[in-house]
């Protein structure tokens, strides 16, 4: 990122009479870097074309809050997806996919290790030995909480010491880089060169701008692409993935919940607890664990045939840390997809059940005495070295502690393990899941969002089937629920698919309210006395909002919005302008409630040509030439961009926005 000059908040100003929409901002105050150009209608939005780009590969990293996974697919075989389980670590005979998200760093603040490695290492170290390590776990939801998220934020290791989010992320990242490459090159059969190589970063839909720009700061530091090849790293927001998925799937692909219809557990008949379809989700799930290739269909899969043009569906991505919603149409016969209601969602994971099951611990142990553990059904197997530590420590058994506590629901076994009762399992999921129902319920009754044919659970809590019943008692008779077989890989898949053809999703919807603040001509009686800014003589009212999208605004995929500027010096060599946002539409001014700053577009202004025939430079025996820069931004894609250009010359200027130096 260029280093950011902080001009005056209401940098930007309107010419003349115009009262109309604010338009071709420029600037006023003391800190002036732009002077206006003639008005232009406001906001001027124009369809520009997209450029392909021919890639041999794309590889896609799932980066999930609890466990995280890649896959890939040769463009000249692009029906077959191939996944990674040749994890280091992990569990005796079981194939894995995904790895935990966790990562560790020696004391000198080195990378060690990622995943399963990682886990076991740090929990074989000797306690004392231990503190002096950095051990990092579900640390994405960092970049989730984070409401001034910076190049600089920091994360907090388990021994207390902090590290830059940004180093720990880039580690994490080049650890599937060098996985992934290694994987891609066994398969391939000729040399591949990095920039053969698409990468695509999943994070959830509900992020900012910001955390956006930071996983992909996060993958230049970590050498997946360079800043001066963009296009080559693609962020995919993951219901979105899910959805572009869940286009391809067969009828044999999916459990449809909506064929067992249920009451209190039961079927209708009352006769067999609703199980059967859940372990058959399951068993489906276990067995594929031990394909590395997935085949995914060239057009729609069947499922599909069943909707009519204009028929909507909801995506339900239940993650570690955060669910996820988004409201599709597929838009027939070409099979895109366009965006009918803003992304939603909010911090309701499974992670929620695992804060639950360390506060019950800390009831019957004590505080400070987590330790991780692995949970069967309804055995959990304390570990050894927990039960030794606490004896010592504690002067008591695990055994005693638990009668100790008075906890009914929660019961030591002969064999060893604390057994949960169904009312433990409950009390641990219930919370979690109540959230998670309640969210799609009112995103159901939205206008947008009505006739909804159906609903797609997908992400590693949507295995759980206590949530899967949940869902279907709530929603069932609303809609057609469909779980697919590796639901725990949808995203994954998915956003193989997505970086592969891009343009898949054609429509999107702003999730906020984008503009810039510009100095307008006042109006008494319009505006407020207090907006009333005297410059030169005129008489001008600053803070308005000049939009560039409104909230919730449909954005077709390659619209662009476009805006003009002028250098007010000779010589300038840099232009910035603040960018404010907004959750709502119903704004006037950059300092209503709700309105904040954002980030900043900067345009690097190139040495300007001389004009042909002049002598002395530019303009020169006819005054100074009014030289213009063309800003053009583009919102339907998963991130903001900016282009820019020298109208006189026709020449590129070096345009970037950055979220990230507030």
């Amino acid at each position: 990122m260029v280093d950011v000059v902080q001009p005056d908040p209401n940098s930007l100003q309107l010419p003349g009479d115009n009262l109309s929409a604010p338009s071709s901002p420029a600037t006023a105050r003391n800190d002036c870097s732009i002077t206006p150009l003639t008005p232009s209608p406001s906001p001027r939005v124009e369809v520009r074309p997209r450029m392909s780009c021919p890639f041999s590969v794309v590889v896609a990293i799932d980066f999930g809050t609890t466990s995280s996974g890649y896959a890939f697919s040769f463009t000249q075989d692009s029906e077959a997806i191939h996944m990674m389980k040749r994890w280091e670590g992990g569990d005796p005979g079981v194939a894995n996919q995904k790895s935990p998200t966790c990562l560790l760093l020696t004391p000198d603040l080195r990378f060690h290790s990622f995943g399963f490695a990682a886990r076991d290492f740090y929990h074989d170290l000797d306690p004392e030995e231990a503190r002096h390590w950095l051990y990092f776990d579900k640390f994405k939801m960092k970049i989730h909480s984070t409401s001034d998220l910076t190049m600089e934020t920091e994360l907090e290791a388990v021994n207390g010491r902090r590290v830059r989010a940004i180093e720990v992320f880039a580690h994490a990242l080049h650890f599937f880089r060098e996985h992934a490459l290694k994987e891609v090159k066994d398969q391939s059969s000729s040399v591949l060169e990095g920039e053969e190589i698409r990468w695509v970063i999943t994070v959830p839909a509900v992020w900012r701008q910001p955390a956006k720009q930071f996983m992909r700061e996060a993958a230049y530091l970590a050498g997946l692409v360079s800043p001066d090849c963009p296009e080559q790293l693609l962020i995919a927001l993951e219901p979105e993935a899910a959805s572009i998925y869940c286009r391809k799937l067969r009828l044999h692909q999916v459990i449809d919940l909506s064929l067992q219809p249920i009451t209190n557990g039961l079927d209708l008949e009352g006769s067999r607890p609703f199980d059967s379809s859940f372990r058959q989700a399951r068993e489906q799930l276990r067995r594929s664990r031990h394909s590395r290739t997935f085949l995914v269909e060239s057009g729609t899969g069947e499922l599909w045939s069943e909707l009519q043009t204009g028929d909507r569906y909801v995506v339900a991505d239940c993650g570690g840390g955060t669910v996820d919603l988004t409201v599709h149409q597929i838009e027939q016969p070409q099979g895109t997809l366009k965006e009918l209601y803003k992304a939603s969602g909010g911090p309701y994971g499974a992670v929620g059940v695992d804060l639950a099951f360390e506060a019950m611990l800390c009831q019957i142990f004590g505080n400070g005495q987590r330790r991780q553990g692995r949970a069967n059904a309804l055995n959990i197997s304390l570990p050894f070295s927990f039960i030794d530590y606490y004896k010592r420590h504690r002067g008591q058994s695990v055994e005693a502690a638990l009668r100790r506590s008075n906890m009914n629901i929660v019961k030591w076994s002969s064999q060893g393990m604390l057994r949960l009762t169904q009312e433990a399992m409950n009390e641990l999921f219930q919370p979690t899941i109540i959230n998670i129902v309640k969210h799609i319920e009112e995103l159901m009754v939205k206008p947008e969002v009505r006739g909804v044919r159906f609903l797609f659970l997908v992400g590693g809590f949507a295995e759980s089937p206590m949530l899967q019943k949940a869902v279907q008692r709530a929603l069932g008779r609303t809609c057609r629920i469909i779980i697919p077989h590796d639901v725990g890989l949808t995203i994954l898949k998915g956003a193989v698919l997505f970086g592969l053809d891009p343009t898949v999703v054609r429509v999107r919807r702003c999730p906020l309210t984008y503009g810039v603040g510009v100095l307008n001509r006042f109006v008494e009686g319009r505006h407020p006395r207090d907006k009333l800014l005297i410059k030169e003589g005129r008489e001008w009212c600053t803070d308005i909002l000049d939009r560039f999208v409104s909230v919730d605004q449909s954005v077709a995929l390659g619209e662009v919005v476009k805006r003009s500027y002028t250098p007010a010096r000779l010589g300038q060599r840099k232009i910035i302008i603040n960018i404010y946002c907004s959750t709502t539409d119903d704004v006037t001014y950059i300092s209503d409630p709700g309105v904040r700053k954002c980030g900043t577009i900067t345009l690097d202004l190139p040495e300007p040509l001389p004009l042909p025939g002049a002598v002395g430079g530019a303009g020169a025996g006819g005054g100074p030439e009014r030289r213009e820069i063309r800003a053009t931004m583009q919102f339907g894609d998963t991130e903001i961009k900016v282009t820019a250009v020298d109208v006189m010359s026709n020449r590129s200027v070096r345009a970037s926005i950055d979220f990230l130096s507030n």
